[in-house]
């Protein structure tokens, strides 16, 4: 089973220039749940009180999915999650030399003897605990065998795998979440970032090799270029893994415009899933075999997504173009007069920058009749 753990409200949060206030998270968290999220990741209690004041309002939301907080792997971090009556934490340590040199000295020792004190003081208070690599692909993947074994040893619950700097490929994501999967030690969670563009196809990778858990960001907010897309993974593994989700389209609508006006971040017309012209058809040949069939040039249908679908009459089209438009209008139209239009056409798109509406093409057809 495949699980979405969605950070939005967390790793989402910390994008450079977003603030979520109280009345923004709430609705987030609400609408993760109705759209599919199967956990969510919701603050960092650490940060002080007004943080913890909006977690105890997220956890009073009473959804019935599990609610996590993040943490450094130390004890105060671990007091103020449990003071909010969190009942799952992810605590994060560096497991890089890079990393482990930056916040531990390059002390090992030191590192695993305070992961294993608050580990057991958090599954004494019997919190699901997920042990949070900070770095892992720029990790020695020993090290991290040896992480993996010491929180199965103490009762953990999942290891996540995180691309902190988002440096892995697919292939590279398969061969490491493999090997360590293989060891049937913890759980996996996939925590991808997208530096290179590649977040959410290695959390998917991260699925395919063994993991069993992702982290998302509804439109792939989050630190630098962003994670993994809520939407792209929830869809994927929807339409290409056979996850058993009842995606309500208008949900997801809604949940992608909230996060987009509490984070001031536009939504790119050709983003996937969800911009606006990824089902709009301009080409001649696509239409045409549109016309036919509806999974001609779709993998999945605007209605799934909240969408439209739209064929512009613009530089590309061509006459199945302009005789779906006119026919719309009640006109049945001279086949020969319509390729006669297209350069017409053509020539004023390129000229203006902007496409044709079907008012115009209807003033243009009627013209060319009377010529």
């Amino acid at each position: 089973m495949f699980l979405i753990n969605d950070t939005t409200l967390r790793d989402g949060e910390q994008a450079p220039y977003v603030a979520f206030n109280t009345k923004e998270k709430l609705d987030i968290a609400k609408k993760l749940f109705e759209a599919g999220a199967d956990e969510l990741e919701v603050g960092i209690p650490a940060m002080g009180q007004k943080e913890q004041d909006d977690l105890k309002e997220i956890l009073a939301l009473n959804l019935p999915i599990r609610i996590m907080s993040w943490n450094r792997a130390t004890l105060n971090d671990l007091e103020a999650s449990i003071n909010c009556g969190l009942k799952a934490v992810d605590l994060s340590i560096p497991v890089s030399d890079i990393l482990i040199d930056v916040k531990f000295g390059g002390d090992k020792d030191k590192l695993l003897r305070q992961l294993e004190t608050v580990v057991l003081e958090a599954k004494k208070e019997g919190l699901f605990v997920c042990i949070g690599g900070e770095d892992s692909s720029r990790a020695n993947l020993d090290f991290l065998k040896e992480i993996m074994s010491l929180g199965k040893s103490i009762g953990a619950d999942r290891f996540r795998y995180c691309d902190t700097v988002g440096i892995l490929t697919p292939q590279k994501t398969y061969k490491n979440i493999k090997e360590l999967s293989s060891l049937k030690l913890l759980d996996i969670e996939m925590h991808t970032h997208n530096d290179f563009g590649m977040a959410t196809a290695n959390a998917i990778s991260g699925f395919e090799a063994g993991a069993m858990s992702a982290n998302t960001t509804v439109i792939g907010l989050g630190e630098r270029a962003g994670n993994a897309s809520f939407e792209q993974v929830l869809m994927s593994l929807t339409r290409l893994f056979g996850k058993n989700v009842d995606i309500n389209s208008e949900k997801l609508k809604s949940l992608i415009q909230s996060v987009s006006l509490a984070s001031n971040r536009r939504i790119d017309t050709n983003l996937p899933i969800i911009g606006e012209y990824i089902f709009a058809h301009e080409s001649g040949i696509h239409v045409n075999g549109m016309m036919k069939s509806k999974s001609a040039y779709e993998p999945f249908t605007p209605n799934e997504v909240g969408l439209q679908r739209a064929f512009p009459i613009g530089k590309h089209s061509g006459t199945s173009t302009l005789l779906y438009h006119l026919q719309a209008m009640g006109i049945n139209p001279d086949k020969k007069r319509l390729q006669e239009l297209l350069p017409i056409v053509r020539e004023i798109v390129t000229n203006r920058k902007k496409v044709l509406d079907s008012t115009e093409l209807k003033e243009l057809y009627l013209c060319s009749l009377d010529i």
